[in-house]
């Protein structure tokens, strides 16, 4: 038994390193076709009213989550905030990871979405790192692509969470999940050193190949 959790604390703690394993281009494109994929759901009208009154999003195109006696999730998210003009911003690369006891036997994948309602949710997450459920000042809350949620209930947390899963869980909960900044990566995709608040609040750094998926956003999010 102890053998059995060792490997599988081994794999939580490797899933966010696996997620980034290939190219900053590819969780772009990737973020990409979640957000189309998630936006044409049941809670697709919601997620255009979030999206409309959002200061940032937080994409995480493929969420992975397993579990056999131990339990874990991770995964490489994208962080776009709102510029002055109504467009948005090139992407900042983040990493979601996370771990959990308990008897869990099963896999997920997950698309997951995070629309930053406030200032002071887009401060929080513009740290190096952003533990879930750790700040009892800020108000998340989750609507699940499956659930009837209240959008006016949403509208004034700070931070707002859909998910769309497939799989053996019921949902995915970001509860005690640990966001945390990617600047090698920012390094790597704009070809200079360049932190999270630079790139998403000051507007540095370009690559045309985030262009795609600024666009999409502003298509759903006017």
């Amino acid at each position: 038994m102890k053998r059995l959790a060792a490997l599988a604390l081994a794999a939580t703690l490797a899933a966010p390193a696996a997620a980034l394993a290939d190219s900053p281009q590819h969780l772009v494109d990737s973020s990409t076709l979640a957000i189309q994929d998630m936006f044409g759901g049941p809670l697709g009208p919601q997620e255009e009213d979030l999206l409309r009154h959002a200061r940032a999003v937080v994409v995480c195109p493929n969420i992975f989550r397993a579990g056999f006696i131990i339990g874990g999730e991770g995964g490489g998210c994208l962080m776009l905030a709102r510029k002055p003009d109504g467009g948005w911003s090139n992407p900042a690369f983040y990493t979601l990871g996370s771990g959990s006891f308990g008897f869990q036997a099963g896999v997920q994948s997950a698309e997951v979405m995070m629309f930053i309602m406030t200032p002071g949710g887009l401060n929080a997450l513009l740290d190096s790192q952003f533990k879930f459920g750790a700040d009892a000042g800020l108000t998340v809350a989750t609507l699940g692509a499956n659930a009837n949620g209240s959008l006016s209930t949403a509208l004034d947390a700070d931070i707002v969470s859909i998910s769309k899963t497939e799989g053996l869980y019921g949902g995915i909960s970001l509860q005690g999940s640990i966001l945390a900044g990617d600047a090698n990566t920012d390094e790597d995709y704009y070809g200079t050193p360049v932190e999270a608040r630079q790139i998403v609040v000051g507007l540095e750094g370009s690559n045309s190949g985030a262009r795609p998926l600024r666009n999409i956003l502003r298509r759903y999010g006017g």
